[in-house]
């Protein structure tokens, strides 16, 4: 079962590719290889019902079940001791994660406050790309009237392109609204 962005990967966007980099064989053409999603919540060392709630949204959104992520050292300074919950995290791959990539691009990035594109510099160096975002409201998933506390997250593309070049052609012909 392939998804509707997935199809127009194969398409138009690996000719395109292939046209800009010429690539000798199609193998070396880009593709995203996986999406992550992480909530990390500080405050949870008081009040631990908003893991839960994190947890909760974090399937949402994602359609498949988040991970607990532990402390792994103590922080005196924030009250954080070894192995203590303090966020939650979901890999996505497959159709789950062209399916979430194309809600994220047409439908929840649209969606937010003020918005005038990604910014082309969240770049690793290795092609995968890094966005904040600050509320999860903006996800269709997500019930406003249920929400305890607006929580953030940051979202995670990792491709196999070799160079931050490659990868924001990628997801530039895959529909990635970055700015000027």
């Amino acid at each position: 079962m392939n998804s509707r962005l997935q199809m127009r990967y194969k398409s138009s966007v690996v000719p395109q590719l292939v046209e800009e980099f010429s690539y000798k064989n199609l193998h070396q053409v880009p593709v995203i290889s996986k999406i992550v999603l992480n909530v990390g919540l500080g405050e949870a060392t008081e009040n631990p019902k908003l893991i839960e709630r994190a947890n909760e949204e974090l399937a949402q959104i994602s359609g498949q079940k988040p991970i607990i992520r532990k402390a792994r050292k103590s922080v005196a300074a924030f009250k954080l001791r070894e192995g203590q919950n303090i966020g939650c995290m979901v890999t996505l791959r497959g159709t789950k994660m062209w399916e979430f990539f194309d809600r994220l691009t047409n439908v929840a990035l649209p969606r937010v406050r003020d918005f005038k594109g990604l910014s082309p510099k969240s770049f690793d160096g290795r092609g995968n790309y890094t966005l904040g975002v600050r509320e999860q409201i903006i996800f269709p998933e997500i019930n406003y009237d249920k929400i305890e506390k607006i929580t953030g997250m940051n979202v995670t593309v990792c491709t196999t392109a070799r160079t931050d070049v490659e990868a924001r052609a990628l997801l530039g012909f895959l529909g990635m609204p970055f700015r000027q």
